[in-house]
């Protein structure tokens, strides 16, 4: 039978040898954790953050900038205090921009956006982002041929928070001339929200134009507001024809309390026809009839948009559209 014996020499080298590998076992274990107290946490711990906004769940929650402004900053001091109450942004669509430095000292601290023969909706789709002007208390989007002689903006967002409009706009003089009856001045009274009209464009509860409505030439909107407002807008139908006719849709109920025209805060309506000379003469029509005819175009367009929209939702809960159509 075979005897397999191990002799005292191979014994002590063995003994030899463990103590080494402890030895070397225990300066790894230390190196390894002098190692991860010199670096920072997030070399060795991915972050993955799936609440955050999308683009963003790399990032720790706290260093989030989600939202901006469009707060003008010096670039020494304190920055600031170059703020005030209001934010002027000017939408070109002639290309004349520095020109108004010349004749007008506020245009100096006003942000110009000059992009040739668009509107204004074009613009407010691509430049006021609900983030970007989530720090502004109410946006007023208005056409370039206003006369403010008899406005004040101050006592004007008085009159809207005092009245609690969401949607609102200041009335037009009358003797000017006015598209719509209910944005007609009405003297010694504060704000209206709801007008007569012909029979068949008003129902119960009123509805546009009667009540709930404003006209799209000079809006001003809460923060929430515009935030319902700003997703409405579509972005290839840039007159915006017919979009003042679904606003209501971005209050909460009973809209035509929400929405109103402030009588004692004005404007006249110049009936400037610039936009109009912006357009192209084709087919034997003047310029400002091919964009006149454009504006009704898109009125329709978006008209069966929000209708079908608003059917294809019903239809998924496979319950029944109500009658809600955005016009008279």
């Amino acid at each position: 039978m075979g005897i397999l014996s191990r002799s005292p020499t191979s014994s002590r080298r063995s003994e030899d040898n463990g103590m080494k590998l402890l030895a070397t076992a225990s300066f790894a274990v230390a190196f390894g954790i002098l190692l991860g107290l010199s670096f920072p946490s997030f070399w060795i711990t991915q972050i993955w953050i799936p609440s955050n906004p999308r683009g963003a769940e790399r990032l720790p929650p706290g260093i989030i900038a989600s939202e901006s402004d469009l707060y003008l900053r010096r670039l020494w001091g304190n920055p600031e205090e170059f703020s005030d109450n209001f934010t002027i942004v000017l939408f070109h669509y002639d290309g004349i921009t520095s020109e108004w430095n010349d004749e007008f000292e506020w245009s100096k601290n006003a942000i110009h956006i000059s992009v040739l023969k668009q509107t204004k909706w074009w613009y407010a789709k691509r430049f006021l982002h609900p983030n970007i002007v989530a720090r502004y208390d109410y946006i007023f989007i208005w056409d370039e041929d206003l006369g403010v002689d008899h406005f004040d903006a101050e006592e004007y967002l008085h009159m809207v928070k005092k009245h609690g409009l969401e949607i609102s706009q200041p009335s037009l003089d009358p003797e000017k001339g006015v598209t719509w009856e209910i944005t007609k001045r009405r003297e010694h009274i504060e704000v209206h929200k709801e007008t007569a009209e012909k029979i068949e464009w008003c129902s119960d509860p009123p509805r546009p134009p009667c009540a709930g409505f404003v006209e799209i030439m000079a809006p001003v909107f809460s923060r929430d507001a515009w935030r319902c407002v700003w997703h409405l807008i579509q972005n290839d139908l840039v007159h915006g024809w017919g979009l003042d006719f679904a606003l209501r849709r971005c209050v909460q109920e009973p809209a035509y309390e929400k929405i109103g025209i402030v009588d004692s805060q004005w404007i006249v309506h110049q009936f400037i026809p610039s936009l109009g000379s912006q357009g192209k003469a084709e087919e034997g029509k003047s310029p400002w009839q091919g964009v006149r005819d454009r504006c009704h175009v898109e009125w329709k367009m978006f008209e069966s948009r929000v209708d079908n929209a608003e059917k294809d939702y019903f239809k998924s809960l496979q319950v029944q559209s109500p009658s809600n159509s955005t016009t008279f």
